[in-house]
């Protein structure tokens, strides 16, 4: 079947005439893509361009003319994605040699771990019933509806409570007494 009668028969709405364009023309697609890319798109993202190629024949299949031929459509269609994937997919600037190293050292460790422990010493000396529900809500991840109904609080009571103990633990840790 050449170019012509595939596009009267997609401008049908033929489901075979697409699955032939699919087959016939993905390499000449694909060679489209590849030009722009140079390098810069892994496979996966060459073949997403294509099927985003085809479902946009799919989609303007009556719009097309028989006489004009299917390939340079095809191409312009191929470049104009392969142009938004470079727009949408700027690569990232490589770390420069001269760069601090992102991991912390011997000192800033020591540091965490101090401030670590003074907050779970903090944590620790919150009254029941705040200390668990701290422990349910902010460490263990719990809905404050459910941690609430199982303390036997409100949920107004519960954020009161939260509130209470996130002003009394930034107290402690900055080391001022709360009354």
């Amino acid at each position: 079947m050449d170019e012509r009668a595939l596009v009267k028969k997609l401008n049908r709405g033929s489901r075979s005439a697409l699955d032939t364009a699919v087959e016939r023309f993905t390499p000449y697609v694909s060679a489209v893509i590849l030009r722009p890319l140079a390098g810069r798109a892994c496979r996966e993202d060459v073949e997403e361009l294509c099927a985003d190629v085809f479902v946009a024949l799919w989609s303007h299949a009556h719009q097309l003319d028989p006489e004009q031929g299917l390939r340079p459509w095809l191409a312009a269609v191929a470049r104009n994605k392969a142009a938004d994937w470079l727009r949408r997919c700027r690569p990232a600037d490589p770390i420069p040699d001269n760069a601090p190293d992102p991991s912390p050292g011997p000192e800033e460790l020591a540091q965490r771990r101090e401030q670590s422990a003074r907050l779970w010493a903090a944590v620790d000396a919150l009254e029941e019933p705040d200390r668990t529900l701290f422990l349910r809500y902010y460490y263990e991840g719990d809905k404050l509806k459910t941690v609430a109904a199982e303390l036997g609080l409100s949920q107004t009571a519960a954020k009161q409570r939260l509130f209470r103990g996130r002003k009394a633990l930034k107290a402690a840790l900055k080391g001022v007494e709360t009354p």
